[in-house]
Formats: structure tokens, sequence, C-alpha cells
């Protein structure tokens, strides 16, 4: 008690003194950087609402909008900032109308009319390789019933989508000069023509192209000598002059603070950090004490949930046990986030895996969907689980051992002969069967339905003769059979698996569908693993895998592969695609359930129907 009142004595002094002596310049706070989404803003840059015009140089200002995204205007024209260089002062930017963040991509929204955009030579932004753009002309309300039919290849957005002749949406590069007049003509003066730019990218469409943008650079004062000195930069837009914001006071290119103050700013600095170590050291009592008392809550949950499914039909270990099958824990096959897996050995003589979980995340409701889930689950597609430890802070879960280790160490592998198997595509292809037979049996095969939600080649398993074999059922959710939706709160998954509707219900519901969707993208990871790309299709790598790859399915090209080696081999593969390609379709009712999906890879290839053009995917997911 007497500890306390001393170290409240101390720390009121030390902040009193502190508040009486020191002075920051308000310029200086005022110009703190700000961020917009996942990006830091500063000069020359200046966000209006949230920061002075002083902070930034003239024509610098934008806006951040209710998502999150940044918004720049150039001739009068809204553009999206992607990315902000600020090393070699440029950045990335698309047209609103176009930008996928505004959803243009998807094929229930449509492209408004833009304008045109013009970049004088005078203009602070500039674009970047001048000779690397061509210009775009779109026309916008063209009504294509009374056009040529091959004019409607030239359609972008949701004309193409719905098919729409009126109202239509025309993209053509402005050197096409023949065709261009003819679309002038057909046109006529309904339509609206609007200019616009795109960077050059081989294999890449004009929608595409539009979507992502170009790059510019821009011409303001260096910043870099005082940020260098521990100042924020500014511009004085009355006299028209760059200015260095300091602690003290404003410089003109750089912060120097003189001898006197520097003492007092040391000596202010002292009793700042003193300051900082006694609250510090407060802040860590007070969340050692919280951290305690909600670990404790988990486990009473947890245990009590134990309590009442008393019936499950796994053993449930002692810690003791657990470290007697590992031999202490000496043979360690892999660590992650969730903690580490050793191997380990039963009393029949039967190899385990045993892994260690390093704390319980949530509410503990992790643990408690992988052992409902898989304790409710006996398939050979489906990892056993065979116990589980909950013994205070300890916690364990006991699998079969998978000597193959995980699909996703399987497609990484730069050798094409695994043991003394060799890696081909019949292999990839009875993997792929395998996956979805498991699936099919969550959805379906169960008492109740399991929706495992994350779906990726790490959760793949192999045992010795490659079976493979469904994993980590952390994220799962159990319904019943009757479900046909079912509710989540936030995300699940890993970024480039989930299916659109779990990240935003706009989509569509969340169902058995978007394990589909996962599973989708993993067959198409299988097909396209990087190695395998020749060398003339990896020179188009900006492309994005399925949007490539659908684009050869419908021209009737070759597939570009190396481990294709005959036509058996090259009848898998396209099953395989296009199977994929219908499961990763955006609105969740035109992908087929599970159990189509192994019809359709049992089936015969010449039966598959190509799925409708692709309209969205996820860019962090592109090989």
């Amino acid at each position: 008690m007497y500890r306390c009142v001393i170290v409240s004595i101390i720390l009121y002094s030390v902040l009193s003194r502190t508040t009486l002596s020191s002075y920051v310049d308000p310029h200086y706070l005022a110009c703190e950087p700000q961020t917009c989404g996942n990006q830091s803003i500063r000069y020359p840059f200046y966000i209006q609402g949230k920061q002075q015009p002083f902070c930034g140089y003239p024509g610098f200002a934008i806006s951040c909008d209710s998502n999150g995204f940044l918004i720049l205007s150039l001739s009068n024209t809204p553009y999206i900032i992607h990315q902000i260089f600020y090393h070699n002062q440029s950045l990335r930017v698309s047209n609103a109308a176009f930008s996928s963040a505004n959803n243009t991509n998807t094929p229930d929204s449509c492209i408004s009319a833009a304008h045109n955009l013009t970049l004088p030579p005078t203009s602070t932004f500039n674009l970047v390789h001048q000779n690397n753009h061509k210009d775009i002309v779109l026309f916008f309300g063209c009504n294509l019933s009374s056009m040529p039919l091959e004019l409607l290849d030239y359609r972008i957005g949701c004309s193409e989508a719905t098919n729409k002749t009126d109202g239509s949406v025309l993209a053509l590069y402005k050197d096409d000069v023949k065709t261009v007049s003819l679309v002038s003509k057909s046109c006529g003066t309904g339509g609206e023509v609007v200019d616009a730019v795109v960077e050059e990218s081989e294999g890449v469409g004009i929608e595409e192209k539009l979507r992502r943008g170009f790059m510019l650079n821009w011409t303001a004062s260096d910043c870099k000598l005082c940020n260098s000195t521990g100042g924020r930069c500014g511009f004085n837009s009355t006299i028209f002059t760059f200015q260095c914001y300091c602690t003290d006071r404003i410089h003109a290119s750089k912060c120097v603070i003189s001898d006197g103050r520097s003492k007092a700013s040391m000596m202010m600095g002292l009793a700042l950090g003193l300051a900082a170590a006694v609250t510090l050291l407060l802040v860590m009592v007070t969340l050692y004490y919280t951290r305690w008392k909600k670990q404790n809550s988990k486990h009473l949950l947890v245990d009590a949930f134990l309590e009442r499914h008393g019936h499950l039909q796994i053993k449930r270990y002692s810690y003791s046990d657990m470290k007697k099958v590992t031999n202490s824990f000496k043979n360690k096959l892999g660590e992650g986030g969730f903690g580490s897996v050793y191997k380990g050995q039963l009393k029949d003589g039967r190899h385990v895996a045993v892994k260690i979980l390093s704390e319980l995340k949530g509410d503990g409701e992790d643990f408690i969907n992988e052992v409902v889930s898989m304790s409710r689950t006996s398939h050979v597609n489906i990892v056993a689980l065979l116990g589980f430890c909950f013994q205070g802070s300890k916690q364990g879960l006991v699998y079969e051992f998978m000597p193959n280790g995980s699909l996703e160490k399987l497609l990484s592998d730069e050798n094409d002969v695994i043991g003394d198997r060799q890696l081909d595509y019949q292999t990839l292809y009875d993997i792929a069967i395998g996956v979805a037979k498991g699936l099919e049996y969550l959805h379906k095969g169960c008492n109740t339905r399991i929706l495992h939600f994350d779906i990726k080649p790490h959760n793949i398993l192999l045992d010795e003769n490659f079976c493979p074999k469904i994993s980590d059922f952390g994220l799962a959710k159990v319904c019943t059979r009757k479900e046909s939706m079912v509710s989540i709160s936030g995300t699940r998954g890993t970024a480039g698996y989930i299916a659109p509707e779990v990240f935003s219900r706009n989509f569509g519901v969340i169902s058995h569908k978007s394990d589909v969707y996962s599973y989708g993208m993993m067959v198409l990871e299988m097909v396209g693993r990087r190695r395998n790309i020749k060398t003339e299709v990896d020179a188009s790598s900006e492309t994005y895998f399925p949007y490539w790859i659908y684009n050869r399915l419908v021209s009737n090209q070759e597939l570009g592969l190396q481990s294709i080696s005959n036509e058996f081999d090259n009848e898998k593969v396209r099953k395989l695609t296009i199977v994929s390609l219908w499961c990763i379709q955006t609105n969740p009712s035109n992908r087929p359930s599970i159990s189509k999906v192994v019809e359709m890879l049992e089936g015969r290839v010449e039966l598959l129907q190509l799925p409708p053009k692709p309209f969205w995917f996820s860019p962090s997911a592109s090989p």
C-alpha cells in the first residue's frame, strides 16, 4: 500500500514538472503522420479534414473515404491511390470508375462514366515511363443492337456480364483508328466519349489494365534533411516556401536547437523517461493480472465443456502421458503460431504426431472445435484425432502420424521424386479426388454437417501411400444437416483461399460452398506450380494464373506445363482445371456442391463444360 502511494507521488511530481517546463510547437504536433487503410500519409500529402494544409505541398490534398481508400483528385476526377512510394516520389493510381476498390470488377456492378484524364506538361504529377503507356477511348451509353457483331468483343463491365445491348460500355485502344471510327459512327450522339490512359502489360486485357491503373511521379520540395534532424515537413502557401516544423519552432530546412535549449530538453527527456518507466511498470502489473484472470476464465469454460461432453470417443491424456509418448519432446516435426508438433509413439507401437498448443486463442473456441469436430469423424481422407490433453495451462492434441508431411511441402519441393515415388499429375489427381471425398464426408457423411473454413495445402497431410487427409479443424463450424447457410463472426481462413462471401456478405451467404471455393483455389495451385510453367509462360507472370489458364482453355491452346508428358496427363490436368474454375465462381450459387465436384472429377472430360469467364479474383493469391 505504501509503495503504491510513493509511486503515485513520484509520478505526479515528475509529470507536473515536465508539463510546466515542456513546450512543443503546434505546427509540429499538427503535422504528425496519419494513416488511411494500411498506408502512412505524410508530406507532401495531407488528408483533408484530418491535417492542416500547411502540412503538405499545394495540390497534394487527398481524402480518406469510409472504406479506408485514399482518393486523389486529378483534373476534377477522383482517383484511388493504391500505394505511395516516398523513396522515389511515385504512386500508383486508378480511376475510381474502374478500380476494383469500388467493386467495379464484379458482375453486378457497372462502370460509370468518367471524366477525361488530362495531365498538362506543367502538372505536379506526371506519368512514369511515358513510352510505356497507351491511350484508351471509352464509349458510354451505346446501343449495340444495330452495331456489327464484332464490336461485342470490346464490351467491358456489367454490359459484358449481362449481355446488355443498350447502355453498353466499349473500350478501345485510341491508335486503332479504324475500329474507333466505326464505333463513333455506330454509337451516334447518344453516347458519351471519354479518354483514359493505361500501362502496357503483356497478356492483360483493357478492363484489367484500367483497374490496375498507372504510375505517376511528383515534384515537390525535398523533405529528407528536415526528417533526418527530427522535424516534420510543411509548406507556407502564403509566401510559397518550404518549412521544417521542429519541436521548438519553425525552421527553414532542418531542426537546430541551441545549447540552452539542448540542456533543458535533456532534462525534460530524463524526466519523461522516468515517468514512462513508472507508468510502464504499473501497466505491466495491470496487464499481467488481467491476462491471468482472462486465461483462468478460458480454462474454466473449456473444462465445463469437456465435463458436458464426457462421452467423447477419444482418449484424454495427462501432460505426463504426453511427455512419455514423445520421449520428453525430443523429435520436433515443426513449429508455428499455434505451438509445436512432435513425433511420438504409443504403447501399441503406433507412431503419432503430438501438437502442443502455446496458448488458448480467443475463449478456447479453436481447441473445442478441433476436439468436437474430429472426435465425430471417421474417414480415410480425414486425419484421425486419437486423443487430447487439457491440464491447467497445458493443452495438446494427438493425431495419427503422416510420414509424407503436408501437400504444401510436396508442392514446394524442387525434386520430382518424393521418396521412391515419382511426383506426376496422376498423383496430384488422386490427391485432389481424395480431398474432395473427405470434404464430401464432412458436408454430407456425418450426423452433423462440418464446414472446415481453412482448406489449403498446409492442412492436407499425406500418409505413406500419399493418401490425402484433411487436418486442422480449429476454424471449423459444426451445424445441423438441415442448415443451408451458417452465421459466423468475423473472417475465417487464410488469405488467397477465403471465399468472397466469407469476408464480405455482399457476395452471398456463407455455406458449404465456401469450402468448395477454398478447394478450387487449392487445386489450381496444384496445377499451376511455378516450377512447372514453361519459360514463354513465365514471361507473363503478371497475369493472374486462373485468368491466364481460363483463356488457354477457351482457345484450346496447350497449357504450357512442363510435367505434362502425354495425352493422359493432359486429360487429367484439363479436368482438374475446369472443375477448379467452377469451384472459384464468385457467386456461391454458381459453384457445384462437393458431391458434384467428385462426380465431375471421376467422369469423362468431354462431358465437362467450361464455366463462365471469371470476374473476381484475389491478387494476393497470384502464383
